[in-house]
């Protein structure tokens, strides 16, 4: 291929450093994408791997509503330090996806940081979820706080390292 027939890059490989992490909470295959920018904010996404993307399954129903007490959909930034916003764990549940075939999986925040939003689009079109996890169908916006944006990324793959992973899961008897 000549220089001039290949691909530009997208806005995500062009401004966004892909890290993982996988077996979230001992769960077998279901991994997540952190999507870093340069200027530190976080977007989560569901990474290729995860169950929710393979074998032609279907959403029934995303749902930010994670207890009687705290619903993501009630999460209100405001300003330039984006003040307000709900503040998460590594660990902190984001939603939960029910797929038709009634298995439901819980999507959490990776990273510790400000939620700064969630994605209601894939509410109403959940297809977005299966189609462009990476862009449109994103999960959620999360800042990290400043002098916490370097280290992170402690504990999260790379790319090659991720790559790695799933090698060596489709290398067992029984992959994800």
């Amino acid at each position: 291929m000549e220089d001039s027939e290949k691909k530009a890059p997208s806005v995500i490989e062009r401004y966004f450093t892909r890290w993982y992490r996988t077996d979230l909470k001992g769960k077998v295959c279901e991994d997540h994408c952190i999507l870093q920018h340069s200027n530190r904010i976080c977007v989560i996404t569901l990474a290729e791997s995860h169950p929710i993307l393979q074998n032609g399954r279907k959403i029934k129903n995303i749902n930010y509503q994670i207890s009687d007490g705290c619903s993501r959909l009630k999460n209100k930034v405001s300003g330039k330090s984006k003040r307000g916003g709900q503040f998460l764990t590594e660990f902190a549940p984001l939603c939960r996806i029910t797929c038709t075939d009634e298995q439901e999986y819980t999507i959490y925040s990776c990273i510790r940081g400000r939620l700064l939003e969630v994605n209601e689009a894939i509410m109403n079109k959940p297809d977005l979820l299966l189609e462009r996890p990476s862009t449109e169908g994103y999960i959620a916006v999360i800042l990290p706080k400043f002098e916490e944006s370097k280290s992170i990324t402690e504990g999260l793959l790379t790319r090659e390292q991720y790559e790695e992973v799933i090698v060596k899961r489709n290398q067992q008897e029984e992959p994800c």
